[in-house]
């Protein structure tokens, strides 16, 4: 099969003539409706009208010789966690099935919408984004194509959003990051995925999980594509991340818990890429991050998405329990737990955790580690409630330690590509966003991980 195309590719396909937008969308919609496919598990709404009708108009000015944004008529997927207008925002849920359709698009699906992208549905969630794993009881459970005959998870919580990209559905999606819910399903799915720095993209419009750890970024096929989705939705002006001179840079490895307990695999992935990069001539500096070693404490009673996540539904769950998925309802709960004490301490000594954090990065260019440890298991190997919890903590140890230090990230496929997917993470201190983007795109040029 080959490579699916990026947003540089699309645009430059678009801008010639080869292709319409209209085709991109029936090409898209067609995928998703295949009954081979994915499409009926990955999306929970598509807007095929809106979607033909957004084609249609942008076509004919291209036609008619206007000027359009380079990215206009390239459909993507949206995350069921934001208001797009004339929608129902069910968060993945029943609970919030009933809601009236919202009255206005998301600030960040309006940015979008300026840039011309069309979004063409709405995809399918962990629900209320609390787990990396992705399961969905009430709508089912995107698979992966890896061994999809055995029925392997997307991971979360924005599984359909991976799974829409992955699989032809749309060409880019557009995800929220509370503790690695664009990296990780991006990294089992051979994709791209960004978490900003928490305040770079504007939440509003989207249901929270932790309004102190929610980002909004995006999934997609390069580092390219995912800075320029940045862009957009931070309202920046467009470009491209430059590729930085390798040899010029200092690179982190941390040694401790980030690359403890790997796969054979994913480690075999990791040491590969080291390897690569150091012969580039890049400095790989292992060195300790003994800051991080205290967050697993810090977050023992449910951390921040446990009490800020019950503070929004504290209300819903008095009425309406026994709709919720009793596996994320049990770790909203525990927020029950949490006193106004124990928030004042969370916020405390996340504050420690970033000022630490922040100083020891501040002599490299950016820090590496395996995104996930471990390779997509079995949704059956999560039916037992002790191996879901296990798996899932395994799954987020290393992307939320960047959402502990208010850091930005971005995950991207290495490893042999007949082997398990394994994800590289290239991470930075908050506000490194770009400079970060800059080590990606030198990085993935290097690995040859681009589409």
């Amino acid at each position: 099969m080959a490579p699916l195309p990026t947003l540089a590719v699309l645009a430059a396909d678009l801008a010639r003539g080869a292709i319409t937008s209209r085709a991109l969308v029936e090409a898209c919609l067609a995928a998703i409706a295949d009954p081979e496919g994915e499409g009926a598990r990955a999306f929970l709404a598509v807007d095929a009208e809106g979607a033909r009708a957004a084609a249609d108009r942008i076509d004919g000015l291209r036609r008619a010789g206007e000027a359009v944004p380079p990215h206009a008529g390239i459909p993507l997927s949206i995350k069921d966690l934001f208001d797009v207008a004339g929608q129902v925002t069910r968060a993945g849920s029943i609970v919030l099935a009933d809601r009236p359709p919202a009255a206005h698009d998301a600030p960040a699906v309006a940015r979008l919408r300026t840039a011309g992208f069309i979004p063409i549905g709405r995809t399918n969630m962990t629900e209320f984004a609390f787990s990396g794993l992705g399961l969905n009881p009430h709508y089912g459970t995107p698979r992966n194509a890896w061994h999809r005959d055995e029925a392997r998870i997307a991971g979360g919580s924005s599984s359909g959003a991976a799974i829409s990209v992955a699989q032809g559905m749309a060409h880019a999606g557009l995800g929220t990051d509370t503790g690695g819910s664009c990296r990780i399903p991006a990294a089992f799915n051979r994709l791209a995925g960004f978490k900003p720095t928490a305040g770079r993209v504007p939440r509003e419009g989207a249901v929270p999980l932790s309004v102190t750890l929610d980002s909004v970024g995006p999934i997609a096929r390069s580092v390219a594509c995912c800075a320029a989705l940045d862009a957009c939705l931070a309202g920046e002006a467009p470009g491209v991340p430059l590729d930085a001179d390798l040899a010029a840079l200092r690179l982190l490895v941390p040694t401790g818990f980030l690359v403890e307990d790997m796969e054979p695999a994913i480690a075999e992935g990791f040491s590969g890429a080291l390897a690569r990069l150091r012969d580039a001539g890049a400095a790989i500096v292992p060195a300790p991050l003994p800051m991080l070693d205290r967050i697993a404490a810090i977050n023992a009673g449910g951390g921040f998405p446990a009490a800020e996540a019950y503070a929004w539904h504290r209300d819903l769950i008095e009425s309406r329990a026994a709709s919720y998925d009793p596996r994320v309802l049990m770790r909203i709960c525990r927020g029950a737990e949490q006193s106004d004490h124990d928030i004042a301490a969370l916020h405390a000594a996340r504050a420690g955790l970033v000022r630490e954090a922040t100083a020891a990065l501040a002599g490299f260019d950016a820090v590496l580690f395996p995104t996930v440890p471990i390779a997509p298991p079995r949704i059956a190997d999560l039916a037992d409630d002790a191996a879901y919890s296990r798996i899932n903590l395994l799954v987020l140890r290393n992307s939320t330690a960047i959402n502990m230090i208010d850091g930005c990230a971005i995950s991207i496929p290495i490893g042999d590509p007949a082997g398990p997917p394994v994800g590289l993470t290239i991470a930075g201190a908050g506000h490194a966003d770009r400079r970060v983007l800059d080590c990606a795109a030198a990085i993935e040029a290097r690995l040859n991980v681009a589409a």
